[in-house]
């Protein structure tokens, strides 16, 4: 249990770690992960130095996880005097800094100073970065550079550079750090195995193996490619022997020749390969040249010559004679099936035989042993290279990852905000590099927000990439999949953006207080070009009808006849119950509406909630349960909190266009649509109206009189009456 007293800072709705010392980065074992943001996240694909992400992902799976965050800050604590270095973030390193009271510091202490001798700089009291990287890749660029890979260019023997070049073809290669193909030493133990392996499986050919000696191999490859040919054939004469009437069938009937005949074919085709190698008749031998499928002709000849002559077969070939010629190779057949250190076959017998002594072994064995004695001073300067990055970047990852606080302060980009997408009028700042767009969107909806997937491309380099963003202020209106827009990553170049995918969800109350009634202007704009698609083609049918007439004028032909469609007494009395219905709810809306009295107003806005209400709930419900953690986690990150994404946070994620401070703006429109003034009297006048009868009390009067006929269901409405006047005196 942690002992130490931690400070937390309430942001996205959770509790965060403040990293306020070195100490506390040291401490990180100490802090239960509980409490941790995230747990793991990939090395690639983050605004983070990759490099630094490589060195501390320790088990090289391409993913860091909080064990290995740990091991890299307390090793990083115990290389540096004072572990607040850390806390700098600071891209040069003083050689001051680094604690040499213990062996593995004095070996640190001394690389540096070795790096830096190398590069010219003896006298430097500091090493940075860029010099510490400058120095690696020299030294993985030399012929030895302890990664236990050997390259043939790091071989000046030519019989020996040879070998490794054999190794590379037999057993394949591993990469040096310099990024040439090599041999590793289990390459190497590999090869030597396989050359043993084959070279004593090739000492097994005897003369009964390779019963036509040197030409055996060629002569089989013959054999083979005809064998389960010439086996059908000598079972279809055994089958003709037995019952003639078969003749026939064996021979194939007249008619499949006749199919193949309508076609152009060669005398390889291929619609008569399947066909006997020669006619059939019972005990026939089968003839090798005369009378052959011309299919085969080729492949027959092939085993004429390489077989059938150096074993004295005649032609044409009896059962008995083919008998002999599979037995011949049936010892061949044996050994082959046994072969083994296949890998090395493709050098050949002879240069498999030469190798086999071993003699190679003591040249490669050495030259590898060179590149591993050159470990220490490879491990030296990855300790420095390591040292130098985690005194820059520890403290920065750690921020974008024990706790989220770049994200939420917004002074600076998390890591895994990959750039700014600018979108209809906004710029979006919550962009993530996407690869699997597919994958990514089977998690993304859980995060509650309204997502935007884009495919990012640079014409000019032919890179490319995707991203989601997320978009948290404004409307969605003019949003769709094939819009186009501008994306800048965090190095400012700009990548033209296409929106591919569109997750649908609310971006604020005020946008879910609209939303009904759009929907109902959207369903009204596409009935009514329902409806106008529909009267254009009445009408266009109505032409062409009366085409139809005129042409009968000119034909004689008459047109088709139509009986008159009569409408049914009881669909009358259906239209008038329901109109009727219609008319009394609406007018006891109004009436209730007008009752009102100066309570009208708000008889509106009650109105108004009660269509977009529910809307409105739904969205302020969604907009609070707003979630980073889905679309991290489908990337890979393994996030351990309820990163919430709150409205005002939200809101600052995306920016709308605002003119600038201090600008000027000439309202007046030379395009703008003309007003039309007696609509604008006309509804002064009909709103004085109104007011004007609701204040004197005409409505009170009016309304009854106007609905008093109404009928409801089919039943009459009371008749009004108006009050009775009390007597006077």
């Amino acid at each position: 249990m942690s002992t130490r007293n931690w400070k937390f800072v309430r942001a996205g709705g959770f509790d965060q770690v403040h990293l306020a010392s070195g100490a506390d980065l040291i401490a990180l074992d100490q802090l239960d992960q509980k409490l941790w943001v995230a747990l793991a996240c990939p090395v690639k694909g983050l605004e983070f130095d990759t490099r630094t992400l490589e060195l501390i992902d320790s088990d090289k799976d391409n993913r860091i996880r909080a064990p290995e965050l740990v091991a890299a800050a307390k090793w990083a604590g115990a290389m540096l005097k004072n572990a607040d270095d850390l806390m700098k973030g600071s891209a040069s390193l003083p050689l001051s800094a680094i604690n040499d009271s213990s062996d593995e510091g004095r070996q640190l202490a001394a690389a540096a100073k070795s790096v830096l001798k190398s590069l010219g700089t003896p006298d430097a009291n500091s090493i940075s970065v860029a010099e510490a990287d400058k120095a690696q890749k020299a030294f993985e660029a030399q012929p030895f550079n302890g990664d236990g890979v050997l390259p043939p260019e790091s071989v000046s023997d030519e019989a020996t550079k040879s070998v490794v070049n054999d190794i590379i073809a037999t057993q394949g290669s591993t990469l040096d750090k310099s990024g040439k193909p090599g041999i590793s030493q289990a390459q190497i133990d590999a090869f030597d195995l396989a050359l043993t392996e084959h070279a004593g499986w090739l000492k097994k050919a005897d003369s009964t193996v390779l019963v036509l000696k040197g030409d055996t191999a060629a002569a089989y490859a013959a054999y083979t490619a005809v064998r389960a040919k010439v086996d059908d054939y000598f079972a279809r004469t055994r089958l003709a022997a037995f019952d003639p009437r078969a003749l026939t069938a064996l021979n194939r009937e007249e008619k499949e020749y006749l199919s193949v005949a309508a076609h152009d074919f060669t005398i390889s085709a291929q619609e008569i390969a399947h066909f006997p190698l020669s006619q059939v008749a019972a005990g026939k031998p089968l003839p090798m040249a005369a009378g052959l499928n011309p299919a085969w002709a080729d492949a027959m000849a092939a085993f004429v010559a390489k077989v059938a002559t150096p074993l004295n077969v005649k032609d044409p070939m009896t059962e008995t004679e083919w008998a002999r010629v599979r037995a011949a190779f049936a010892p061949y057949e044996r050994w082959q099936g046994a072969k083994v250190g296949a890998s090395v076959e493709k050098l050949g017998a002879a240069r498999v035989n030469e190798l086999a002594s071993g003699a190679w072994k003591v040249k490669v064995t050495a030259a590898l042993v060179e590149d591993n004695s050159q470990k220490p001073v490879a491990d030296a300067l990855t300790s420095v290279e390591k040292l130098v990055r985690l005194h820059r970047d520890l403290l920065k990852l750690a921020n974008n990852f024990v706790s989220f606080r770049d994200f939420y302060e917004r002074k600076t980009p998390a890591t895994f905000q990959a750039g700014t997408l600018y979108l209809d009028t906004r710029a979006c700042e919550l962009c993530i590099r996407v690869d699997d767009a597919a994958k990514h969107a089977s998690m993304s909806p859980l995060s509650r927000s309204y997502l935007v997937y884009c495919d990012l491309a640079r014409p000019a380099s032919g890179e490319k990439m995707g991203i989601v963003a997320a978009m948290t202020a404004g409307d969605v209106d003019n949003l769709m999949p094939g819009r186009n827009g501008l994306f800048y990553d965090r190095q400012g170049r700009d990548w033209d953006a296409t929106v591919t995918k569109i997750v649908d969800a609310p971006i604020s109350v005020r946008q879910a207080f609209w939303s009904p009634y759009k929907k109902l202007i959207r369903f009204v704009e596409e009935a009514a070009a329902k409806r106008a698609a529909e009267a254009d083609a009445q009408g266009t049918d109505r032409l062409l009808g009366t085409a139809g007439t005129v042409n009968h004028g000119i034909d004689g032909k008459p047109p088709d006849a139509q009986a008159p469609k009569r409408l049914d007494i009881g669909v009358v009395a259906a239209v008038g119950v329901a109109v009727g219905g219609i008319t009394a709810a609406f007018g006891a809306l109004l009436s209730a509406f007008f009752g009102l009295g100066y309570w009208m107003p708000l008889g509106i806005v009650g109105l108004m909630l009660v269509i977009s209400g529910p809307s409105m709930a739904i969205a302020w419900l969604k907009l609070r349960q707003r979630n980073l953690g889905p679309l991290l986690d489908a990337n890979g990150w393994a996030v351990n909190a309820q990163a919430r994404v709150n409205v005002p946070f939200g809101g600052s994620l995306t920016k709308e266009a605002k003119l600038p401070a201090g600008s000027t703006r000439d309202m007046t429109d030379p395009f703008a649509e003309r007003p039309a003034p007696w609509r604008t009297w006309l509804t002064v006048v009909v709103l004085i109206a109104l007011a004007g009868g609701w204040y004197m009390g005409s409505f009170d009067r009016l309304l009854p009189v106007a609905f008093k006929s109404v009928t409801v269901l089919g039943k009459a409405a009371p008749a009004y009456r108006p009050p009775v006047e009390p007597p006077v005196g």
